[in-house]
C-alpha cells in the first residue's frame, strides 16, 4: 500500500503501484480539482507540485512519488500560489475552468523557480498547459500581476 502525502496530510491507498497518480488523488483520496484532460500528458489540466516542480499527474504512476511531497490544487497555500490565485480572479482569467487548476500550479511553480520571470519565460512555461477557451493573454497578465504581488 501506497504511502503519500498530500496537501500535507498522509494518505495510505490501497493502489496498484501503476496506477496514475491523477486517478489516485480524485478516485482514492477524493480531490476533484487536479482535472483529467488528455491522458497523455500532453494538455496540462492533470498538473500538480510534487515536491515543488509542476507534473503531470496523468501518466505518473504513483509508486514513482514514494516520499514526496504532492501539492494539488487544493492545498496550494504558499506565497507564491496565494498571489497568484488572487491575480486570477482579479483578472476573471478562467471562462470554462477546467483546465486552471494545471495553469495555476504551473504559474505557481515558475515563480517559485523564477520570482520576476519576462513576458517570455512566462510564455514558455505556460506554453504546456493548453486552455480551450484561449484565455492565454489573460493568464500571462496574471502571472505578470503575480509577480509583482511578490515582489
Amino acid at each position: 500500500m501506497p504511502t503519500l502525502t498530500i496537501n500535507g496530510t498522509v494518505h495510505r491507498v490501497d493502489a496498484p503501484p501503476d496506477m496514475p497518480l491523477l486517478w489516485v488523488i480524485r478516485d482514492l483520496i477524493g480531490l476533484k480539482g487536479t482535472k483529467f484532460g488528455c491522458g497523455i500528458a500532453q494538455c496540462g489540466a492533470c498538473t500538480v507540485l510534487l515536491d515543488g516542480r509542476a507534473t503531470r499527474s496523468c501518466i505518473l504512476p504513483v509508486s514513482a512519488t514514494a516520499g514526496q511531497a504532492i501539492t494539488t490544487i487544493e492545498g496550494l497555500d504558499d506565497a507564491s500560489g496565494r498571489a497568484v490565485k488572487a491575480a486570477w480572479q482579479e483578472l476573471a482569467v478562467p471562462q470554462c475552468g477546467y483546465c486552471q487548476s494545471g495553469q495555476v500550479l504551473a504559474a505557481s511553480d515558475l515563480l517559485r523557480r523564477n520570482p520576476r520571470p519576462s513576458d517570455d519565460q512566462i510564455a514558455k512555461h505556460m506554453a504546456g498547459n493548453i486552455c480551450r477557451c484561449c484565455t492565454y493573454h489573460r493568464i500571462k497578465q496574471a502571472v505578470r500581476r503575480a509577480a509583482d504581488g511578490l515582489a
